[in-house]
């Protein structure tokens, strides 16, 4: 894919949504951190309606720490995997208490150190709490990056490397979540639903799927 096309891509993407950020719900560093820790084979709806009854109760590491990993478990029980999620919370917790005093850092190296912390969650924290311009790639911007044409890639690794190497540097902060969000709702796994994609002109994938007939 040209360099004008893929402007014109994410062009096409700010107009629709200008200020994007992730459907998951928090109001500080940690929050988000934990956020994206539970979300791992898991909805953003799971968590978020989990959270809500959590977080009012503890959302530092310190009264994390104090529910215990079965006081963790009891608000993640609807949570895929919760049992090794909650442990690797108050793993987590505990790290962020005695090196980093209670606070989330801001360094990639750090955060994939902690239990349950992958390259995709440190670089989600990295963008959205801290301002990095890091592309977080998850299932659907993989899969959006390949079928578009966008950047292509056999791993997520290749298309993370790709995607920071050519989209436009005024793009870079919000384009994770472009992207994310189109292949949530437009660019589907089964059935992409070319019939009312904004980007379809641009993209590269054949054949496009028409409308289902009514």
């Amino acid at each position: 894919m040209n360099a004008k096309k893929r402007h014109a891509i994410y062009e096409t993407l700010r107009e629709l949504n200008p200020h994007p950020t992730t459907e998951l719900e928090y109001t500080t560093p940690f929050e988000l951190l934990i956020a994206v820790m539970l979300s791992a084979q898991a909805t953003d709806v799971s968590v978020n309606k989990a959270m809500r009854k959590m977080f009012p109760i503890a959302n530092t590491p310190a009264t994390v720490l104090a529910l215990g990993k079965e006081g963790v478990s009891d608000h993640i029980r609807t949570i895929g995997l919760y049992r090794t999620k909650a442990k690797n919370v108050i793993a987590t917790c505990r790290i962020l208490i005695d090196q980093y005093g209670g606070e989330v850092p801001d360094d990639r190296a750090a955060l994939k150190a902690l239990p349950g912390v992958g390259r995709k969650t440190a670089n989600v924290v990295l963008n959205t709490a801290f301002g990095h311009p890091t592309i977080a790639v998850d299932t659907h911007i993989f899969r959006v990056a390949n079928r578009t044409g966008l950047a292509p890639g056999k791993d997520v690794r290749t298309v993370e490397t790709v995607l920071e190497k050519f989209t436009p540097k005024e793009f870079l902060q919000d384009a994770h979540h472009w992207l994310i969000l189109h292949g949530r709702y437009v660019c589907k796994a089964r059935v992409p639903e070319c019939w009312h994609c904004a980007i379809e002109p641009l993209c590269e994938f054949r054949p496009k799927t028409p409308a289902p007939a009514e």
